[in-house]
């Protein structure tokens, strides 16, 4: 067994000046009901180190020697599927770690029927999975963000509840799986859903060190270990085994802490002050705030252990759509922490004083069902509501630089473009930004792919409904099947029942069809023709709607924008969707129209991506209004470059930035040459497709509109 690198010389510091990476794992490992953490951080920042070595410092446990489920001897509530146990088959053992794959199945994690015995001997048995392997131990995923989202509900649902249960293959096996679930994940590589960050109890953020200093004794550890690992790990011996002593003695004590009244309504008034949903989280800072004060020796909750918890079990909840960014304000935090909180409602059968007469009782008060009242006609005061409209908010619009105005004038932005092919003086590129996103229309690959699983295109995949068998013995057993394979060279029949003969070949697995990931690559026309204020605008909005719903289908998306003489690839092909919106979000807007620039970029990086996984099918989607004004025969160049991208035969989508009552249609042209489907701007909005349907059905005028290509299957 490889020597693991020392926990101390992860953090590089003593146990009562831990980093908030190490203090957050050792809280959650004093108190399991916090829930796990999840670390958060750029590459190369020691993220899987330091939870691989944090299970050297955990106290050793008892079990019951054959017991695969790791009952707890002591706890007489703890069950397992393989016991009773005699007391004398008692032992100790390490915690273990257990290593969560990214590919992992299903099977896999909660366990299923012990296929080889149930092949050669008829018997049915439950093969534990790694929920039982990790019961009162440490269950580790690397890259938790690129985990498929079912098994990351699994396990989290698994974490909250303790236990797990499995009903599948002819078998019923419940067991105890409580663990510490820790995630790593790069940002850069994609986020999770706020849904599912929300379940991780504590979140932390981590960056190398800018100091030469600290860098240069990182690498100076490192190196000593390399040289020479068990002198290194000797060395910290004496560290760990602090450590080891100090969380068992936190264990013992965390039996004792008490959480008073006045300690409770502070982590309320904190958690309603930053307007998190729901009540997790008050939860988890109380428990964060008792495992803190029992990890510094105390029974009492202090303010400082409360601003601890804030700090580890807030930032991830304060997202309100998937584009934000966690964080924590903590002069607000400070400020919520210093003001007294609302007193202990009174004991049943208590009204308190009586309030009728007494101060503050007048009309022109404020008292908590809402503000003071104030003289008829005046205007409604902001002052103290940071909700209301009116209210200065910390971040200003988006479009404030751009000029208003009014109905029926024209802005400068708005001049009319030039003709095709002709020649348009380069401008300066303005920023306009997008407006609120909305749910857009499914837009999918043609045909059955073979890619990871996802939200968005067909495909035969792990999960999702069974639509034929293939040979072969990876993947989900098909019985029937594999008996029908079977049958063809079984005896003549025999008088009594006799066990039927399985042979290797014989084997048939399910074929399932269900949704994969795509690439989604946004081919963007920033040039003057889209300069217009409230066409690009649209554009944003409906490229930052498609961002949004790609999100959510877990795909992997780039961003190609093209204006002036060239076209440049913002954003190579990645899962990061939140680098993708904010690239868009400062994308300018002005200069001329290299088209075939555009088309010829996306080519590129198809093919690039196209060797990288052939089974990570691309949708293209083009967003212009098809004016070619780049350079010398920019309108032949064009229609070149559109020729080469359709012998791609990739699935791609041209949504038409043309707006105006005059429209000359180039768009609709390209897509025509590109073999894709055309949308105007306003048809990627799914609900204002399905309002257009339902007033032209609610006319019963006869009036149609457009048909969907087959690229476009529905609603999201």
């Amino acid at each position: 067994m490889p020597v693991q690198y020392p926990f101390s010389a992860v953090l590089g510091c003593a146990p009562d000046d831990l980093d908030p990476m190490g203090l957050a794992l050792v809280l959650t490992t004093i108190s399991p009901e916090i829930g796990g953490v999840l670390v958060r951080g750029e590459k190369g920042t020691a993220k899987s180190t330091a939870v691989r070595a944090l299970a050297a410092v955990l106290p050793e446990i008892d079990v019951y020697d054959g017991d695969r489920f790791s009952s707890d001897p002591d706890d007489p509530g703890a069950t397992s599927p393989d016991g009773p146990f005699a007391e004398e088959a008692r032992r100790t053992r390490p915690v273990r770690l257990v290593e969560l794959p990214v590919g992992a199945t299903e099977d896999r994690v909660l366990g299923s029927l012990h296929l080889e015995r149930a092949l050669s001997s008829g018997q049915v048995e439950y093969e534990p999975g790694l929920l039982a392997r990790a019961h009162r131990g440490l269950l580790y995923v690397d890259e938790v963000n690129l985990l498929h989202d079912h098994l990351v509900d699994l396990l989290l649902d698994a974490a909250a509840m303790g236990r797990s249960t499995v009903e599948r293959d002819g078998i019923s096996v419940e067991h105890d799986a409580r663990f510490i679930l820790v995630g790593t994940m790069n940002p850069e590589e994609g986020e999770l859903r706020p849904q599912l960050l929300d379940r991780f109890g504590l979140t932390v953020e981590i960056a190398a060190p800018r100091d030469p200093v600290q860098r240069a004794d990182v690498v100076r550890r490192r190196m000593r270990f390399d040289t020479d690992p068990a002198g290194f790990v000797a060395e910290h011996a004496p560290v760990e085994a602090d450590l080891t002593r100090r969380i068992a003695a936190a264990r013992d004590r965390l039996t004792k802490a008490h959480l008073d009244e006045r300690a409770l309504l502070t982590i309320a008034q904190v958690c309603a002050g930053f307007e998190v949903d729901g009540l997790r989280a008050d939860i988890v800072m109380a428990r964060t705030a008792l495992a803190h004060a029992v990890w510094h020796g105390r029974t009492e909750v202090t303010r400082e252990d409360i601003r601890q918890a804030a700090l580890l079990a807030l930032p991830h909840r304060r997202r309100r759509n998937p584009f934000d960014a966690p964080g924590i304000d903590e002069d607000l935090l400070d400020q919520l922490l210093d003001e007294d909180p609302p007193p202990p409602p009174p004991p049943p059968g208590d009204d308190g004083p009586d309030s009728g007469d007494g101060p503050g009782s007048g009309p022109d008060s404020r008292s908590d069902d809402g503000p003071a009242t104030q003289p008829e006609g005046s205007p409604p005061s902001t002052e103290s509501d940071p909700s209301s409209p009116g209210a200065d908010s910390s971040e200003p619009t988006r479009s404030e630089s751009a000029p208003h105005t009014e109905p029926g004038e024209q802005s400068a932005d708005d001049a009319p473009s030039p003709p095709p092919g002709s020649a348009a003086p380069d401008t300066p590129g303005q920023v306009i930004g997008a407006s609120a996103p909305y749910r857009p229309r499914l837009l999918t690959v043609t045909g059955v792919g073979e890619g990871s699983d996802g939200r968005r295109s067909r495909a035969i995949a792990q999960r999702g409904r069974r639509v034929g068998a293939r040979p072969g013995s990876n993947g989900s057993l098909h019985l029937v099947e594999t008996l029908k394979a079977a049958a063809g060279h079984q005896g003549p029949p025999a008088s009594g029942p006799r066990r039927v003969e399985l042979r290797s070949a014989d084997l048939r697995v399910a074929v399932r069809e269900g949704r994969e990931a795509n690439l989604v690559l946004f081919c963007v026309d920033a040039s003057g023709s889209m300069a217009a204020r409230r066409r690009m605008t649209q554009v944003k909005t409906a490229v930052l709607s498609l961002l949004l719903d790609a999100y959510r289908r877990r795909d992997k998306v780039g961003l190609i924008t093209f204006r002036g003489s060239a076209a440049s690839t913002d954003l190579p092909p990645t899962h990061s969707v939140e680098i993708a919106a904010r690239r868009l979000e400062e994308l300018p807007a002005g200069g001329r129209t290299p088209l075939a620039e555009g088309l010829l970029e996306a080519t590129e990086v198809l093919l690039r991506e196209r060797v990288r996984d052939p089974h990570l099918r691309p949708l293209l989607v083009v967003v212009t209004d098809g004016r070619a004004t780049g350079g010398r025969d920019a309108v032949a160049r064009s229609l070149q470059a559109a020729d080469v991208v359709a012998r791609l035969g990739v699935s791609t989508v041209v949504v038409d930035g043309e707006a105006g009552p005059f429209r000359l249609g180039l768009a609709r042209d390209l897509a025509g040459r590109l073999g894709a489907e055309h949308l105007a701007v306003d048809q990627v909005d799914a609900t204002a497709l399905t309002s257009a349907v339902s007033d032209s059905l609610g006319r019963g005028d006869g009036s149609r509109v457009a048909p969907a290509s087959r690229r476009s299957v529905g609603a999201a």
